[in-house]
């Protein structure tokens, strides 16, 4: 057979979507990251201070901010930074910018994404909170393990 005659076959031309008999196990499967309460989240600019960063945690009783340079997600600073990067070393870096002790480059995923994925990042990297940012790299949300809990709980209940 010459290749001017080879005809492409896809693989997946018989895939079906798989039947499931657990609500939960669809939700994740079949649901966009954008079904989960990604809101609120802040962002500080890279030259944040520390202390400022920590303040803004602290009055808005969250756990995380997101760190944007030009509209575009560096870094992430979160309660885990601060006990492993801030706290021993607090009189060195508590004015010093975010970006010093920031989670650089955080794994992210799209409103788009399936809420699989979401999951898969906090298994699988140890990460509590996912940003989710734009096909531009934009912040646009951050999720949590409270906030997938919350969309969960609505499949959970009416699996019972």
């Amino acid at each position: 057979m010459s290749d001017e005659t080879k005809q492409f076959e896809d693989p997946l031309e018989d895939y079906s979507p798989p039947d499931f008999d657990d609500r939960v196990e669809e939700a994740v499967h079949n649901k966009d990251v954008a079904e989960i309460q990604t809101q609120p989240h802040l962002c500080v600019a890279p030259d944040t201070s520390v202390r400022e960063a920590m303040s803004l945690m602290v009055g808005h009783q969250i756990a995380c901010v997101l760190v944007e340079d030009d509209e575009q997600l560096v870094g992430i600073f979160a309660d885990r930074d601060v006990l492993d990067k801030v706290a021993l070393e607090y009189d060195t870096v508590i004015d010093g910018p975010v970006s010093a002790v920031m989670t650089t480059d955080p794994v992210s995923v799209l409103e788009a994404d399936p809420v699989a994925k979401v999951l898969a990042v906090m298994a699988l990297s140890g990460y509590r909170h996912v940003p989710v940012v734009s096909p531009a790299g934009k912040a646009v949300g951050i999720v949590s393990p409270h906030r997938v809990g919350d969309f969960l709980q609505e499949y959970l209940q009416q699996a019972s």
